[in-house]
């Protein structure tokens, strides 16, 4: 399912690359990892996210619309990571949007794209979890920035950052989403890692979520 082009394009002093370079398969996204990162099969990931079976027909149309790949620092590299680890892991999906999608779409939707961020989807999410009987995996939110991103040629975005408690540790979330400039696809990037970890790393992370943009290709 995951189709990815990448190039080591920089080398460090000692001849080893120093970042993977990455761009989806249609080749208008793109971002840098460190070359420490291990790259992971993202497919759970999408099933995780979607509540898709593995055999049904919207995991089939899914696939048709939807790229994604996953890196992760751990030394035992796992796409559980996503939602709690000490290391850090970086998630990137690129999502053809249907015609449904297209008139839903909006700042907050993009805001709200993979994790619950905004109050609305917040108080949703609590609610769901108590209709189920079990407890929310997610606690205790807490924002830390929400910039809108207005971008060449008309594409727009989002980048928040926020806080969320995971079993006994807090995770820090880096999260970028940008919408086309035709409102076709939505482009998005994760970064997960313990909130420890985020502010001895913040400028690693900064680097890595400011790689993130969309191509233009000729024609």
């Amino acid at each position: 399912m995951i189709a990815l082009l990448a190039a080591t394009l920089t080398l460090s002093a000692c001849g080893q690359p120093e970042f993977t370079y990455v761009r989806d398969k249609s080749g208008t996204t793109y971002f840098k990892v460190p070359a420490s990162f291990k790259q992971l099969d993202a497919y759970p990931i999408e099933l995780y996210l979607s509540g898709d079976h593995p055999h049904s027909q919207a995991a089939l149309l899914r696939a048709q619309r939807v790229w994604s790949t996953a890196f992760d620092q751990s030394a035992q590299p796992s796409v559980a990571h996503l939602l709690g680890s000490a290391d850090a892991f970086v998630y990137a999906t690129v999502h053809r949007l249907t015609a449904e999608q297209r008139d839903a779409i909006s700042l907050n939707r993009l805001r709200d794209f993979i994790l619950p961020v905004t109050e609305q989807t917040r108080a949703l999410y609590a609610q769901q979890a108590m209709l189920t009987g079990q407890a929310p995996l997610f606690n205790r939110f807490e924002p830390i920035s929400d910039d809108v991103l207005s971008l060449d040629g008309g594409a727009r975005g989002v980048h928040v950052r926020f806080n969320y408690q995971i079993g006994a540790y807090v995770q820090t979330f880096d999260h970028t989403a940008i919408l086309d400039e035709k409102g076709a696809t939505v482009s998005v990037m994760l970064i997960g890692c313990r909130s420890t970890c985020y502010r001895e790393r913040a400028a690693e992370f900064d680097t890595i979520a400011s790689s993130f943009k969309l191509l233009r290709l000729p024609g």
